[in-house]
């Protein structure tokens, strides 16, 4: 069975310290829906290819951060 992560785990604490930021901001920082929503939408984004360490974009585009050291 192939290994699906395609993050290493400096990529992985990014996504998921910038979703935090984001997702707060949606909720607590006064902006118009839209703006709102759409911080929303990228934080929830960020933190399930975070936790999960692996994404799609990265997938359609064959970029791998994870090394290939253990």
């Amino acid at each position: 069975m192939e290994e699906k992560i395609n993050q290493n785990v400096a990529d992985r604490f990014t996504r998921v310290f910038i979703s935090a930021i984001f997702m707060l901001s949606a909720s607590y920082l006064r902006m118009s829906t839209f703006l709102s929503w759409a911080l929303a939408t990228v934080g929830l984004y960020l933190m399930l290819t975070g936790l999960s360490g692996f994404c799609p974009v990265y997938h359609i585009f064959k970029i791998n951060t994870k090394s290939k050291f253990k």
